[in-house]
């Protein structure tokens, strides 16, 4: 077998395409960290319900699952660069988080706000106003 045979044949593998499905069915996601919260971005353009999206907290994963479809009447989908499509991403984070959680979805992204969950055992200091 020559070299440009084998060329092709590598490249060919399901592979190297599999990158390029995985992307165009996850939404882009930044992740922001200050003292005791984070703060998780998700661009998920064209929802068009927030009861479409579902936001799950336990101890220390975050996981997103929605579903974005855009329409537009009269044309045909020729490229495709915009997330669309079913998707559930799963998120390790950095540490365990509580219960006091805020999540908000402006202009195309997904902010999720999370704190640090301080476990019952520990002691802790409380400030006198």
């Amino acid at each position: 077998m020559d070299w440009t045979k084998q060329w092709e044949s590598f490249f060919s593998n399901p592979f190297w395409n599999a990158s390029n499905t995985l992307s165009s069915h996850s939404p882009g996601i930044n992740m922001y960290r200050r003292n005791n919260e984070l703060l998780v971005v998700a661009a998920i353009p064209g929802l068009e319900n927030v009861r479409d999206a579902e936001v799950y907290i336990h101890y220390n994963t975050l996981e997103i699952k929605t579903n974005v479809t855009l329409h537009f009447e009269g044309f045909e989908l020729i490229e495709e660069g915009i997330t669309q499509g079913p998707f559930e991403r799963v998120i390790q984070l950095p540490f365990p988080v509580g219960e006091k959680v805020e999540a908000v979805y402006e202009n195309g992204l997904l902010f999720i706000q999370l704190h640090r969950l301080i476990p019952d055992h520990i002691k802790r200091k409380v400030e006198i106003k």
